[in-house]
């Protein structure tokens, strides 16, 4: 009896011990496994990220005509000011002195009008004094031509007649040229009056010009001058303030990159955040597109204007705001992540060369920091069908890109946008540069493929896999639309709500938690 239980006993522990074997064995190897995302319906928005400047709508800058030092300053920031209020005041004593000048020498103009008007009166009475004296040298030349006809006088006293009349003649021609020469000289004097009315007027305009006036209403948001500085106006008016008409419209400046700015169209919808408000989302529309490029390191952007209105006025010029350009929006559509379009299994490539039509269930690549960075350089390789110098290229192009895209995580979210960008622009260039005629074509076709898939609006194809029942990865072909960056619209019915596809590769350590693969390498 004693032997009997002292087995059984034994049985147990040894039981127990078995178990406990096989639980830590199974709970320190590793499984391979998938990670899974659902297709849901609901709705979808496309849009563009940036960054950009809070701006008034209106913002005048207001200078200086005249060069002096400034006497008196009337507001300062943040004063709020109306239309023709006196702001400032340069120190007018020198055009006090220069319109008091300019008096004087009118003053002596007009009295030299006056002496000249005086002169040609003179000359006027010389003229008729002349004209008097030649009509009597006249008749008087005209008697002594009867009486010579009649020889009652000599020849020679009607020549001496003749000659005092031709004399009279000659003085009336030299009274009458005198006499313009006055009137000329009067009109002189009289342009010279206006030329100097014109130059009291300008130094009453320069005096008047001493008075710095608000040209709008609205609020001195900047000034760059003190009382008892010196402002020089020679070639340019300086800048003394500057003043916003309304700062409860407001517009944000965004630069736009050139890949985006397409899909920005006027009157779309936008929001925007500003590091000052955390948490709180201001609403706006786009106003304006403009149409001159801004180039910055062979970076192409353009600067897309959006109305946004501040009753509150929390919002002040110079903010930087995180822009996000509604582009396109579908309320209620079929979707699915876009890991799941960008998830290729092990040995998969593009000609349909898959483990998993052996029926086997394909190795998932090892869940490191380039387990997807993996799966792409498979899938190239048998789609581009690489050589060993050309797989060696690209293992430094990739690497190259972890790191680009591994400094880029602490930027905010419209410049991380952006850095990537640039990055897979680059990795494309590099990567064109090694490959053959006939790679660069699927190349490309690959690229536009993936463009498609990204592009929010524009319909597309993609891949995705589900997991069939003997566990092997099986590719589905879909028809893409919208895309927000996390999610796309499924267009077509390839797939329906629920459906369970795959979005990546894991594999369960302890407890089976399945660890996150590393960063996505983009085309």
């Amino acid at each position: 009896m004693k032997k009997t239980l002292l087995l059984i006993m034994l049985a147990v522990v040894l039981a127990g011990a078995a178990f406990g074997a096989y639980r830590y064995v199974s709970n320190n190897s590793e499984v391979l496994a998938y990670r899974f995302g659902k297709v849901e319906k609901g709705p979808i928005t496309a849009a563009v990220a940036a960054t950009g400047t809070l701006n008034p709508v209106v913002s005048v800058l207001v200078g200086s005509q005249v060069s002096g030092q400034i006497k008196e300053l009337f507001v300062d920031f943040n004063s709020v000011v109306k239309k023709d209020q006196v702001i400032a005041r340069i120190d007018p004593e020198s055009f006090e002195l220069r319109v008091r000048q300019a008096m004087a020498d009118l003053d002596a103009t007009k009295a030299t009008v006056l002496t000249q008007m005086a002169g040609v009166g003179a000359q006027r009475a010389e003229v008729s004094r002349s004209e008097v004296n030649l009509a009597d040298v006249k008749r008087d030349y005209e008697r002594k031509q009867i009486l010579v006809e009649k020889g009652f006088v000599s020849s020679a006293d009607r020549d001496k007649a003749q000659a005092v009349y031709n004399g009279a003649q000659e003085q009336l021609k030299t009274a009458r040229a005198q006499l313009a020469v006055a009137e000329a000289q009067a009109k002189t004097a009289l342009a010279v009056v206006k030329q100097r009315e014109s130059q009291l007027a300008q130094t009453k305009v320069d005096l008047d010009r001493t008075i710095i006036r608000a040209p709008v209403d609205g609020v001195v948001i900047k000034r760059s001058v003190d009382a008892g500085q010196t402002v020089a106006a020679s070639l340019q008016a300086p800048e003394l303030f500057q003043i916003a008409q309304n700062l409860r419209d407001m517009q944000v400046e965004a630069s736009i990159d050139e890949a985006d700015v397409g899909r920005v169209k006027l009157d779309q919808n936008a929001t925007f955040s500003v590091d000052s408000f955390p948490g709180r989302t201001f609403s706006g529309k786009v106003m304006q597109v403009r149409k001159a490029a801004t180039v910055v390191q062979n970076v192409v952007t353009y600067t897309v204007v959006i109305a946004a209105a501040n009753p509150d006025l929390q919002l002040l010029p110079g903010m930087t705001a995180n822009v996000r350009i509604t582009t396109d929006r579908r309320d209620s559509v079929l979707k699915l992540p876009n890991a799941a379009l960008r998830f290729r299994p092990a040995g998969f490539n593009d000609a349909g060369a898959n483990s998993a039509s052996s029926g086997a269930a394909p190795a998932p690549a090892p869940a490191t920091g380039g387990g997807e960075g993996q799966q792409l350089r498979q899938r190239l390789v048998a789609a581009l069908n690489l050589d060993a110098d050309q797989q060696a290229k690209l293992d430094t192009i990739f690497a190259e890109l972890r790191q680009k895209l591994g400094a880029v995580r602490e930027l905010p979210e419209a410049e991380r946008v952006k850095a990537g960008a640039r990055a897979r622009t680059e990795m494309r260039a590099k990567l064109m540069e090694f490959l053959k005629p006939e790679q660069k074509q699927k190349y490309e076709e690959i690229i536009a493929e993936s463009a498609g898939r990204a592009a929010g609006g524009s319909s597309g194809r993609g891949r995705v896999f589900v997991l069939e029942a003997n566990g092997a990865p099986k590719a589905v072909s879909v028809r893409t639309g919208l895309s927000d960056g996390s999610m796309t619209e499924l267009v077509g019915d390839a797939l329906k709500e629920g459906d369970q596809i795959i979005v990546g590769a894991a594999q369960a350590g302890r407890g089976g938690a399945a660890r996150p693969s590393g960063p996505r390498l983009p085309f």
